[in-house]
């Protein structure tokens, strides 16, 4: 297998046809993309949950006493 460089920090694995195989990222990367399919996850976890308007959730944070009156 070898190894070559596309756009300087992305890095691909080739076999010996010349085909991608794998791809090498930099770790800031990996763990932002992992964040990003953490946060999708969360958002089709939640997409039947029921909704409320921008207004309700201010009235219900202030009678929480998360949201100063």
């Amino acid at each position: 297998m070898r190894w070559y460089s596309s756009l300087m920090t992305t890095q691909f694995l080739t076999d010996d046809r010349g085909q991608k195989v794998a791809v090498v990222i930099p770790i800031a990367d990996y763990e932002s993309l992992m964040e990003d399919v953490a946060d999708l996850a969360a958002v089709a976890e939640r997409r039947d949950d029921d909704r409320i308007s921008l207004n309700e959730l201010k009235e219900q944070l202030t009678a929480d006493g998360l949201l100063p009156r």
